[in-house]
């Protein structure tokens, strides 16, 4: 075998070559005795190594298995080149695809768990860098990278995940402005939603502290970074909403990578931030950060503690804003006293107008029934010239026949009595008693 050559397997190595010295016996020393003849018994011959004879061939098996060992053992987990080709996500969950260069190309594959923690699936073209171990795939015998994690280029997938949900949310009207509602401007009860071991969290309640003292903090804990934290965040969010005791929520973390960040471009936390009933404010990350929740909020603020800030005013400025709408307040009232006073005479002044009015009316009326009545009453008759005879007992006298010669009446006249005494008593002609009035 030649210097530099890669033994195949099987291939018993090398072994140099004898001596000179070793081919020749030595002599024995003087004092040496011949040994006694021995018998000679023969010696069996082993079996040939494997693959080094029909007979010991080794199964496809095993060789797969040995070169899968050798490649394994040689690299170990690798940073690879290339562009992606040929992405194809299988029924069950895995994606197969192809990394090249302008010389070569490499069988991929990256198994569902991977997969489910890429922010979006590479493109084709796609220049990334993918992380994974060089294996061989014993049941076809086919050497393939596999794939445990894909950086692309720049922001690459993380850039693409988040412009692809974007626009979605977008066409949804989730973005839209109008749907945006304002933030309450004095706050009792403030809901944070992060984590409860997070910086975020106390620059929160410190700024709260020192600002609005008066103002209660209801913290829901929540994971903000790994697997299952977009889920957790959506679920402290709707604890909050069912605890049913905050006038505004704040979704909030520390600064990070686009990777730590990347709960808050989740559309599950998307979708619960739009389906909030409670006003919203997303402080996420530094001011450089924009995520998708900043988005879709009602608010966003450029870090947490101007969130906080952005909640409750100074209790100073709110004294001082007090102070001077109760200026305004007793102006408003004066100027509305006045007013009522003003419209109150106006209103006493006709109604005392209307007053005189009906009264002279009412009076004119009574007046002319009075004198109607007058004019028909046996006082206004008396006064007239006439008289009325009554008898002892105050009964009126109107035919001749109820005068008694001798008997005595009175005569009533407007202002009195007259005592009459009847003499004598005739009768009328029938011209006369026709024409006469009871």
């Amino acid at each position: 075998m030649s210097p530099g050559q890669i033994p195949l397997f099987g291939d018993p190595p090398d072994e140099p070559g004898p001596t000179r010295s070793q081919t020749e016996p030595e002599a024995p020393p003087p004092d040496a005795v011949e040994p006694a003849a021995a018998s000679v018994e023969p010696v069996a011959s082993e079996p040939p190594p494997p693959g080094t004879a029909p007979e010991s061939a080794i199964p496809v098996t095993e060789l797969n298995e040995r070169a899968r060992r050798l490649v394994e053992g040689a690299f170990g987990n690798v940073w690879v080149g290339g562009e992606v080709t040929n992405w194809g996500p299988h029924r069950s969950g895995h994606c197969y695809f192809s990394l090249r260069d302008d010389d070569a190309q490499l069988s991929c594959v990256m198994f569902r768990s991977d997969v489910q923690r890429l922010p979006a699936h590479p493109a084709d073209g796609m220049r990334v860098a993918a992380y994974g171990r060089p294996t061989i795939y014993g049941a076809r015998g086919s050497y393939q990278l596999v794939v445990r994690d894909i950086r692309a280029e720049g922001e690459g997938l993380w850039k693409l995940a988040f412009e692809k949900l974007k626009a979605k949310l977008a066409a949804e009207g989730l973005l839209d402005p109008a749907r945006k509602r304002a933030i309450p401007r004095v706050p009792r009860r403030i809901g944070v939603v992060t984590s409860r071991s997070g910086a975020a969290l106390r620059d929160i309640v410190a700024v709260v502290r020192r600002r609005a003292p008066w103002a209660r903090v209801l913290v829901s804990d929540c994971r903000v970074q790994g697997d299952g934290s977009a889920e957790s965040i959506a679920m402290a969010l709707d604890r909050l909403v069912r605890h049913g005791a905050c006038d505004v929520i704040v979704l909030t973390r520390g600064g990070g990578s686009i990777e730590d960040l990347w709960a808050f471009n989740e559309e599950v936390v998307a979708r619960a931030i739009c389906a909030c009933p409670v006003p919203t404010i997303s402080a996420v990350g530094h001011e450089i950060d924009v995520t998708i929740a900043d988005l879709v909020a009602d608010m966003r603020a450029p870090t947490p503690s101007a969130a906080a800030e952005a909640v409750v005013p100074e209790t100073e400025v709110l004294q001082q804003v007090l102070r001077s709408r109760a200026g305004v307040l007793v102006q408003v009232l004066r100027r509305r006293t006045r007013h009522g006073r003003e419209r109150a005479l106006r209103a006493a002044s006709r109604l005392n107008e209307r007053m005189v009015t009906t009264v002279r009316d009412r009076r004119g009326r009574l007046e002319r029934a009075a004198g109607r009545l007058d004019a028909l009453s046996p006082l206004g008759t008396l006064r007239r010239g006439y008289a009325v005879p009554l008898d002892d007992e105050g009964r009126v006298l109107r035919r001749v026949d109820e005068f008694q010669p001798g008997g005595t009446f009175r005569l009533r006249v407007t202002d009195g009595n007259i005592h009459c005494r009847t003499e004598s008593r005739s009768e009328a002609p029938e011209s006369a008693t026709a024409g006469e009035t009871t």
